[in-house]
């Protein structure tokens, strides 16, 4: 269950956020579809419903869908899709922390908690989550400001017994007295293991100096503190949680998303029968009156010390939030102007001075009513120098918008991108459907509820105009995180550093070489869809040095193709330095096409490059028209383009920052990364590779550039909507520049060790403050049969122990369980990240409870395994749902050797043969012989996993 998220802005150095989607990106990009009415003589729950009918619609949609509106007021969207493989549901409460009492900050985020264990007919703490489990299912639910979304995915057979527990959360929940304490608990735990997150340390500095009478500036998370028991004489915490629940929780503003592969009046029935009894209280959803920022406080300037080493200046100013005006979205194409990286550009001014290294711009936070618009800039150490020169920029920058960037042909330009993307979107998950579904029924009109996202009715620049005016120097919140600050003041929650400056005089002169952008030159013009469909992928071309699989794909009806081309050099990962010069290689790749290749980003054509163990990666994903443009002059930098000193050092700078900020990331990962060094070679560690990166030069990168294309094997796979005629002559173009002649055998594999006796506890190199142990239990060889085998007992294992160390015994919010492969070698870990109970501690509550999972597994028959096996199985064989999806899936097999591409479909067979008795067989195994430890408490010194894993040996294959 995730805490109270921030509406978020866009990674840096990316696309510009848009103010459209600061609530919708919660969930992920807008769905349409094609609304069906029931038809004359359909009898389905005919009395509960209204029916609805959705008029804008994807023309490439084929699902079926329908509207219902219970007479209790509950709005309902059904969505048949015949060729799904899971069922969806998400179910959105129009209320959120912003409802929280004064006095009992994040009840609304233990309310959801609390929702969770147990209900009337279905008591038990876990009867929902062990279902779901039991059927290959996942769950989970946050809490936003003004929404509690909860929601599930589970094979489709098991929906009606999914959709049995789902409902009575919002019908006869027990607040069960006895989990109270436990997860009141779990809930501190939630806020202590994201309480060094510099995003929540920003947001609890900033609600101090936003208007507190808005009710979004809260603590939202809750605390031990802020739920604690209440006076004698006051009613208690459950009470309030029911007082609560009984006061907000309606049907009114509840908004249910169903995906399922079921028809829909067998939908219907489902919802109607089990939905139509909640509460209707007659509620609407609140609405904020109360502003974000005070009339008269600004400008305000305000720094804040960060956890990471990483510097941000955030201008924020105060706007309507543009979610009102969606039909137009007034403020899109002022984020787009000033969000621009291309040449003379904002970003791009800042980045050539050295100042900059990341920009986004867009409505960041937003409550219906008010918002903030943000230009947010990552810097480099220069530019915190700097920020007052920066600031100066901006506002030339916004100058210039003013005299000449509102013109119609700019919005014309956005808007054919957006009707672009509607018209070939991808469905992408059913979860993910039916969370953005909900999110949509709840804020915008039934006959755009699949539309909004995309939707601009027309240049209207008086709409536009108030948003610009804001953008003023006098309406200014400036916003300074770097860890260099030395606070006056510590905010409330975050315990976070921070002061107040005083505005300096507008004195300072911008930078100069602004301009607006240009016609974007790689907008698609042929979007004709071919209708040819290959089952698998075939290899088009074998030469020295070089093969090329292809497979035309039709199935997700968009002109689209997906490039990946892997350069493999056998040095690459040799050794830290190499693994740093091809990260700085590929970086640099991307650094120095940044500018030209905005808008082919804008326009659909994405081009990445990431270094890997064997080499280097590029992938192109975007239209068939005019991608050839986009991967020729991708080819033509890396061979020829010159490596410049400031490429360089930003490239550097960047990766060096990422290195330098390893040890502050979650805990948990930590473990896992730690886990990655000790079992897989190669695998460098960050340390090693920030020593290695401060001693390397420019002309290193240049000599290292000639080195890695000299001695190259390329290895090619093409998928989506382009025959194979055309896959071939491209595939060969980039064959022939980069000419290829290594043999395959000449690239070293990535090998995962085996674990033996010897290997003690490792610890991590991190400086969080919590405790944490990874118990790795790995399986004895590389077979189908043992991988088969532990991911069926991965699947046995989650629920009991996340119920038995999370709920019960209240170890900590990350308690996980399950299985996890390097790479083709199989294991399961056991992790509990606890802010309270020791490592040693940990462990002990680890063994005893694989002691009892041991007497689980004695007594359990096949009867009782089938439905984790076929959830395993299921899982397996998962449809895509993008092509991207598709394209990462075979890529990986290709890695993997399985020139079939049927690797996948085999291991579902072994699975299915997974018998009872092969678990029992296989788990003392387990606990005897191939143990990892990855332990933690605060102040522990880190190990030395490279000399203490020298010893190790590589993980025996087998043959299938």
């Amino acid at each position: 269950m995730m805490p109270t998220p921030r509406p978020p802005l866009p990674r840096p150095g990316r696309r510009h956020s848009l103010p459209w989607l600061a609530y919708l990106l919660l969930a992920g990009l807008l769905l349409s579809g094609l609304a069906q009415a029931k038809q004359p003589g359909d009898t389905a729950a005919e009395e509960a419903v209204e029916e609805v009918v959705l008029p804008h619609v994807s023309p490439h949609d084929s699902r079926d869908y329908r509207v219902l509106r219970l007479d209790n007021g509950l709005t309902a969207l059904l969505v048949s899709d015949p060729e799904a493989d899971r069922a969806a549901a998400s179910l959105n409460v129009g209320v959120g922390s912003a409802q929280d009492p004064d006095d009992l900050a994040g009840l609304a985020h233990f309310l959801e908690h609390m929702l969770f264990l147990g209900t009337e007919p279905f008591p038990e703490a876990d009867a929902y989550q062990g279902y779901l489990q039991r059927h290959g299912g996942s769950h989970n639910a946050f809490t936003a400001p003004q929404d509690t979304n909860y929601f599930f995915d589970i094979e489709p057979e098991a929906l009606p017994g999914a959709l049995d527990r789902f409902s009575e959360f919002f019908l006869t929940p027990l607040f069960n007295p006895s989990r109270l304490e436990s997860e009141r608990n779990i809930v501190h735990s939630e806020y202590m293991a994201r309480i060094r997150d510099d995003g929540r340390r920003e947001n609890d500095v900033l609600n101090q100096v936003l208007n507190a009478a808005n009710p979004t500036t809260g603590f939202s998370v809750g605390s031990r503190e802020t739920l604690a028991d209440r006076p004698e004489g006051e009613p208690s915490l459950r009470e309030r949680v029911i007082e609560f629940y009984e006061r907000y929780y309606d049907a009114n503003v509840m908004h249910l998303a169903l995906v399922a592969p079921q028809p829909l009046d067998e939908l219907e029935a489902m919802v109607a029968e089990r939905f139509a009894d909640i509460a209707d209280r007659g509620l609407e959803r609140p609405v904020i009156e109360e502003p974000l920022v005070r009339e008269g406080s600004l400008p305000r300037y305000v720094e804040l010390q960060s956890v990471r080493d990483s510097r941000q200046v955030s201008f924020m100013f105060p706007v309507p939030d543009p979610i009102q005006h969606y039909r137009h979205k007034p403020a899109d194409l002022l984020a787009h102007l000033l969000g621009h990286e291309g040449e003379g550009s904002l970003f791009a001014v800042l980045r050539e001075a050295g100042l900059a290294d990341g920009l986004s711009a867009g409505v960041g936070r937003g409550d219906e009513r008010h918002a903030l618009f943000t230009v947010s800039i990552s810097l480099t150490p220069a530019g915190a120098e700097r920020i007052d020169e920066i600031e100066a920029t901006l506002f030339a920058a916004i100058e210039a918008i003013r005299e000449n960037g509102l013109e119609a042909w700019r919005y014309a330009e956005q808007a054919r991108l957006a009707e672009q993307e509607f018209r070939f979107q991808q469905h992408g998950s059913t979860l993910q459907s039916a969370m953005r579904l909900a999110m949509n029924l709840a804020r915008f009109p039934m006959e755009d509820v699949q539309y909004a996202a995309y939707r601009m009715d027309g240049f209207e620049p008086e709409l536009i105009e108030p948003y610009l005016e804001a953008l003023r120097p006098e309406r200014l919140l400036r916003v300074y995180s770097g860890p260099d600050v030395e606070g006056e003041r510590t905010s409330p929650w975050f315990d976070t550093p921070w002061r107040e400056i005083e505005p300096g005089a507008a004195t300072t002169r911008p930078l100069a070489g602004l301009a607006l952008p240009a016609p974007n030159p790689f907008i698609a013009e042929d979007v004709t869809l071919l209708d040819e469909q290959d089952e698998r992928p075939s290899q088009l071309l074998e030469a020295p040095g070089f093969e090329l699989w292809h497979m035309a794909d039709a199935s997700f009806d968009t002109p689209k193709v997906e490039w990946r081309f892997s350069l493999q050099n056998p040095a690459a990962s040799s050794d830290p330095r190499h693994a740093v010069l091809a990260n700085l290689l590929a970086g640099w790749l991307e650094d120095s096409l940044n500018e030209e290749f905005y808008a082919a980003r804008l326009a659909g054509h994405d081009a990445e490059a990431y270094a890997h163990a064997r080499g280097i990666t590029l992938a192109f994903s975007g239209w068939r028209d005019r991608q050839d443009r986009v991967m020729r002059r991708t080819l033509e930098q890396l061979l020829e383009g010159d490596i410049d000193e400031a490429s360089f050092e930003r490239v550097r700078y960047r990766l060096q920052r990422e290195w330098r900020n390893a040890p502050q990331a979650a805990l948990f990962r930590q473990g896992h990364r730690t886990l990655a060094e000790a079992l897989m070679r190669p695998h460098w560690p960050t340390q090693s590779l920030l020593d290695a990166s401060r001693e390397l030069t420019v002309d290193d990168l240049r000599a290292f550039r000639k080195r890695f294309l000299g001695e190259l094997r390329l290895q090619a796979l093409a998928i989506g909507n382009l025959d194979a005629e055309l896959a071939r002559r491209e595939g060969r173009l980039v064959a022939e520049m980069l000419a290829p002649s290594l043999p395959r055998e000449a690239i070293p594999d990535l090998t995962p060790l085996r674990i033996d006796d010897e290997l003690p506890i490792l610890r991590p190199v991190t400086t969080r403050e919590e405790s944490l142990v990874l118990r790795y239990l790995q399986g004895s060889n590389r077979s189908l049969d043992a991988q088969a085998r532990l991911s069926v007992l991965g699947q046995v294992i989650d629920t009991p122990f996340y119920q038995r160390l999370r709920t019960e015994e209240q170890l900590g919010y990350v308690v996980s369980a399950g299985y996890s492969p390097l790479l083709d070698a199989p294991g399961l870990s056991l992790l509990v990240q606890s802010p309270d109970a020791t490592s040693d501690e940990i462990q002990a509550h680890i063994d005893a409870f694989l002691e009892s999972f041991g007497r689980r597994l004695a007594e359990m028959d096949d009867d009782d395994l089938a439905p984790y096996r076929q959830a395993v199985h299921d899982g397996l064989l998962q449809r895509d749902t993008s092509l991207s999806e598709r394209t990462n899936r075979l890529w990986r097999a290709l890695s993997f050797g399985d020139t079939e591409f049927d690797r996948r479909e085999r291991l579902a067979q072994r699975v299915l043969a997974v018998t009872a008795e092969d678990l029992r067989e296989t788990w003392p195994t387990l606990l005897d012989t191939a143990i990892a430890t990855i332990a933690y408490d605060p102040g522990d010194e880190p190990s030395d996993v490279a000399a203490l894993t020298r010893h190790l040996e590589p993980m025996p294959e087998a043959a299938d």
